[in-house]
Formats: C-alpha cells, sequence, structure tokens
C-alpha cells in the first residue's frame, strides 16, 4: 500500500465513523428515514456530505434548545442580577453538549467532515451565540421571574439568524405552532401529519426533491416532561406565557427542525 493509499484509506475510516456516530445520536430520539436517492443531480459523494450536514445542523442547534432548558432555573431567578450566562459560557456548554451526542470536537473538527458541514457549523455556533448576546439583558433582569427566553425561543431565533446569512434554511416549526413565522410549509404539513400518526421513531426523514436538485430533512422534536408545564394539561388554560396549553403529552410529537439544503448553496 502506498502513502497516498494509506491516507485515504484513514479519511475513508474517519468519514464512516462520523456516520455511525450520527446514527446512534437519532436511534434515541424516535426519528424515522426515509432516503429518496436523486435520479438527477448532486453526485453521490456531495449527496452523503448533505445528508451528514443537515444532521448535524440539527444536532448543534438542538444542544443549544439543551442548553437553555438546563439553565431555565438560572435564567428565570428573580433574585439574581448579573448571572454569569454569558455568550461564552453558552460556547463552552453547547460544544460539550454536541461532543457528548456525537463524539465530534468542533473546536478540532476532523478532517474527514465535509467542508460545508464545518463552514455551516461555525455559522450555526456564532448564530447561536448572538442569541444569547441578545437576550443578555432580558436574562439579567432582577425581580422578574420567568423570562420567556425558552429552547423553543432561542431555536426561533438561532435558525432564522442562521437562515439569513446562508443558502441553507433552517427553522423549527409544529402543525399549530404558538410562533406563525414557525408555520410549516406544504411540505412540512405533510411530514408532520404523517409523524404525528406514527409510534416515535429512530431517524431523520430526509428526502431529495427537484430531481435531486433540493434536500430536505426533518428532525422531529417530542415532548418531554419538562415541556409539559407550559404545554400539558389542562388544555386551554393560559400558561405562564400567556399562551393556552395545548393538552400535550410527554413522547407525542411537538414539532421538528427542518432543514433545505439546495444544491448550489456553495
Amino acid at each position: 500500500m502506498t502513502k497516498d493509499s494509506a491516507v485515504l484509506l484513514k479519511n475513508d475510516e474517519e468519514a464512516e465513523g462520523i456516520l455511525m456516530r450520527l446514527l446512534k445520536i437519532f436511534l434515541p430520539l424516535g426519528l424515522v428515514l426515509v432516503l429518496l436517492c436523486p435520479q438527477s443531480g448532486w453526485s453521490q459523494t456531495s449527496q452523503k456530505e448533505a445528508e451528514q450536514t443537515a444532521a448535524l445542523l440539527a444536532t448543534l442547534l438542538n444542544a443549544g434548545r439543551v442548553v437553555i432548558e438546563r439553565n431555565q432555573p438560572l435564567i428565570n431567578d428573580s433574585g439574581r442580577g448579573e448571572k454569569g450566562f454569558t455568550p461564552e459560557v453558552f460556547e463552552r456548554l453547547i460544544l460539550d453538549e454536541f461532543l457528548q451526542q456525537t463524539q465530534i470536537d468542533l473546536t478540532h473538527a476532523s478532517s474527514a467532515m465535509p467542508s460545508q458541514a464545518k463552514d455551516l457549523l461555525s455559522l450555526l455556533l456564532i448564530t447561536s451565540k448572538e442569541v444569547v448576546a441578545d437576550a443578555q439583558f432580558v436574562i439579567n433582569q432582577r425581580g422578574i421571574g420567568y423570562k420567556n427566553f425558552i429552547p423553543a425561543t432561542f431555536g426561533s431565533q438561532a435558525a432564522r439568524k442562521f437562515s439569513k446569512r446562508s443558502k441553507v434554511t433552517m427553522k423549527q416549526t409544529a402543525l399549530e405552532p404558538r410562533n406563525l413565522q414557525n408555520a410549516p410549509d406544504e411540505y412540512e404539513e405533510m411530514v408532520l401529519k404523517r409523524l404525528a400518526s406514527q409510534p416515535s421513531s429512530t431517524t431523520p426523514i430526509i428526502e431529495w426533491l427537484g430531481g435531486g436538485q433540493l434536500l430536505r430533512a426533518v428532525v422531529p422534536i417530542y415532548y418531554s416532561e419538562d415541556c409539559l408545564v407550559c404545554h400539558g394539561n389542562p388544555k386551554g388554560i393560559l400558561d405562564m406565557s400567556g399562551y393556552p396549553r395545548e393538552g400535550a403529552q410527554a413522547g407525542k410529537l411537538a414539532g421538528a427542525i427542518s432543514i433545505q439544503i439546495p444544491s448550489d448553496h456553495r
């Protein structure tokens, strides 16, 4: 085996390892996979890279949601002013969470990771930090408990900032969104209705549309017990944010992270 062949083999093994770790991410989430191979458009390599990129983007956004959820007691502490939940602290926590979920250290990204994934993940991290920076005044207000800086709020704002700066579109969506900016388009509504009628499954829905020119990925989000404080029973009663509760149950479909990657996104 030549030196060049050995390097190529090592890179192939690293790429395969990343893909296997991504599958492990989604297996516990109860997601479903639909892969429609494009008849034309991208090469097979580009297709795989786009699918991997979409999965990583969804994971990073969800990691940010997890960090915001875990820090709700701190964020909503009315007795404290400066809370120390700075963009820099958030960055450390989201990188740690992403590493835990994927075994990928974004501070030392693997050479086997697609270049498009590196660039887009870096942009999503930047926009996520900006959302936390923009919320500092609200987070650090003394004398106010509930701040409405929750995972859904963070996720929506980070996804919109990211989408405005790239050709990749990312959003949170649901069949009955509280924020109308998160209303599903026709495709998302169809997929969400299908998911809502099925048991929780294990991998993301990924479909190629327009003859392979557009990748659409939908990563379902399910209600946890913590979500039910605002979204649970009794249905119709106003929650702490002033919205009527949905009467949701833990484990049921709450919505999804939707990602669109066009072939000309570079």
